[in-house]
């Protein structure tokens, strides 16, 4: 969650830390700090809040020549928001800075109490510092290895050790590091947006080896010490990518990205008018001989596959199991060597996704990941992989990510009716000339902030606010909901429209804005009487439907039309109508839309 840079070279050290830790303010950004060494040893700068914060203690600090050192911006987890708690922690002869959770810091704290030692932060990362501080003789790999031996649970770490100046060493178990050596120095951080300004060839550290960094060159090694050649890995996407671009908000930009990030998901993966996944590595015989498939995700992501499922179920006639990851690998699932795990993660670093692409391998199952960032770990540990092209996503709240996850749920499923026979070859054609049409409508609807942002304004002042829907529909008032209350605060629930008289419509009161979605033809009558439920209560609706509908103006206080769109596809189009729905109502009620409080982009522990 948090994130993490490092670098040693010939280039002012303290100007790489702040600007990289800009770059990844969106992976947590209660407090920021540095630390670096200098003629005089290992100086730290540290404080609570933006790295903005952080910008201007060194700018009035900090003055001596330094070329290496290690900086974090944290989201909390152990410990409070506090200066002391900020990142990089010291103890002894060991700075470092750490991504993830130590789950058995408390027993260590004990034991270095029964030594006289004690930490003076509360947190976990602390801990890790005195473990290694503990374990170091003057050989920082020994030192490293030891240490992690008695250390349970997720980490990247990048870490100082004082007798070593000009030197980084870094180990990871399950939290992302990539890292790449350049003219002017070697450069480590939890996210490749930290690095695209100086390289755009990286590694990515694998799991349980140790990389040293010195300003000419990067030395992996595994616990056994054996050296390692990491496999490189390019990115085609360059720094303007992770820039607003003019844009009031990363997120705001993100919406309008999202038609060339279709094209290039959906575009390279037809051949002959038909899905192919010959240069992804997926062959057809991974659609063969199922007996069901299972999606595991986490927020958005499963609120794609929710959208796979719909699609899966209707046109192979297969069964469908979404299930949230943090729950899966808990559940003891039903799934073996006839089942297909399908996981989506944008990052591929998701901790709970990550587990379940382990648990599925376990129980002999085919794993098919859709993620954004290539080597990442899901992607790694994946039996076939299916990459998103989105670019970097900043703002904390997915939108082209969650997209083009659809555009893949869509080739998948429509590869996999043609390899199980349920649809002809004419048929897929169709459905994947539709496909390619659906980019231009996105586009279309990016003209629709106008008429969405005034309506957006009426939602200000709401307490609560619910989603309603059928059918696939459902499926995008769970992200719809999500959306709008991750970043408005706005408390927002997604409901299927038939189960409000099981109780929800006891919450319905005078005023209370009710998102109704009626895009599908064949429930659309059962929604009209759903509405009209809501409406004789008090509610004020808006209402999202296709465009080949008359809608009653008495139904609806706004009524937004979606371009004529086969029912099938609406999903793109309603998710560009809602994400602007939520990014309008939390610019109006003045709020920081990328960086909402208590969350952050990537969750790489459970």
């Amino acid at each position: 969650m948090c994130g993490i840079i490092g670098f040693t070279g010939i280039m002012d050290v303290k100007k790489i830390l702040v600007e990289g830790l800009q770059e990844l303010e969106y992976r947590g950004y209660d407090s920021a700090g540095i630390s670096f060494f200098t003629e005089d040893g290992v100086e730290t700068i540290k404080t609570i809040g933006k790295v903005s914060n952080l910008a201007e203690k060194v700018e009035t600090v900090a003055n001596k020549a330094t070329t290496c050192g290690i900086g974090h911006t944290r989201w909390a987890t152990h410990g409070g928001v506090s200066d002391v708690n900020s990142h990089p922690h010291t103890f002894g002869r060991v700075t470092l800075i750490h991504n993830g959770i130590i789950e058995n810091y408390q027993t260590l704290q004990k034991e270095f109490a029964a030594q006289g030692k004690y930490p003076v932060s509360q947190t976990d990362t602390e801990i890790a510092a005195m473990v290694i501080d503990s374990c170091y003789d003057g050989n920082p790999v020994k030192a490293i290895k030891d240490a992690v031996s008695k250390l349970e649970g997720a980490y990247a770490f990048c870490i100082l050790f004082h007798d070593q100046p000009g030197v980084i060493y870094a180990i990871r178990n399950g939290s992302p590091l990539v890292a790449t050596s350049t003219k002017d120095g070697s450069i480590i951080a939890s996210d490749m947006v930290a690095l695209i300004k100086y390289s755009k060839d990286y590694f990515v550290l694998p799991e349980h080896h140790i990389a040293r960094l010195t300003h000419d060159e990067i030395t992996v090694t595994n616990l056994e010490h054996q050296v390692v050649e990491p496999k490189m890995l390019h990115v085609n996407w360059d720094v303007a990518a992770a820039r607003k671009g003019g844009y009031d908000y990363f997120m705001l930009k993100e919406i309008h990205d999202q038609p060339e990030a279709l094209r290039n998901t959906i575009m390279p993966r037809i051949e002959n008018g038909l899905p192919s996944f010959e240069e992804d590595g997926v062959p057809d015989s991974l659609f063969l001989n199922l007996n069901h498939i299972v999606i595991a995700a986490c927020g958005t992501a499963m609120h794609a596959g929710m959208v796979g499922k719909n699609l899966i179920e209707k046109l192979v006639r297969v069964p469908v199991k979404v299930d949230i990851a943090s729950e899966f690998r808990y559940s003891d699932p039903i799934i073996d060597e006839k089942t297909l795990v399908i996981t989506l993660s944008q990052s591929g670093e998701t901790a709970d996704t990550l587990a379940a692409v382990r648990l599925a391998k376990e129980k002999g199952a085919k794993t098919l990941s859709i993620v954004n960032v290539k080597g990442s770990s899901i992607a790694r540990e994946s039996d076939y992989i299916l990459y998103t092209h989105a670019g970097p996503e900043i703002a904390v709240a997915s939108t082209k990510a969650y997209t083009v996850q659809l555009a893949v749920m869509y080739l998948v499923a429509f590869r996999f009716s043609l390899v199980r026979g349920t649809l002809s070859e004419e048929e897929v054609k169709d459905y994947m000339q539709t496909l390619e049409n659906t980019v231009s409508t996105v586009e279309e609807l990016l003209t629709y902030d106008t008429e969405i942002e005034p309506i957006s304004k009426r939602l200000k002042e709401a307490t609560d606010l619910f989603f309603i829907g059928r059918g696939v529909d459902y499926s995008l008032c769970c992200e719809g909901s999500i959306k709008l209350k991750e970043i408005s605060y706005i408390h927002s629930e997604a409901y299927a429209a038939g189960e409000l008289k099981h109780g929800t419509i006891s919450l319905i009161t005078d005023n209370v804005p009710v998102v109704a979605l009626a895009t599908q033809k064949h429930v659309y009558g059962k929604m009209i009487s759903n509405i009209r439920e809501v409406r004789s209560r008090g509610a004020k609706v808006i209402l999202v439907t296709n465009a080949d509908v008359q809608v009653d103006a008495s139904l609806c206080d706004h009524h937004i039309m979606l371009p004529k769109m086969e029912d099938l596809f609406t999903p793109f189009g309603t998710a560009v109508v809602l994400q602007y729905l939520a990014y309008y109502t939390a610019v109006t009620r003045g709020l920081n839309v990328d960086q909402p409080r208590n969350l952050a982009k990537s969750v790489t522990v459970e």
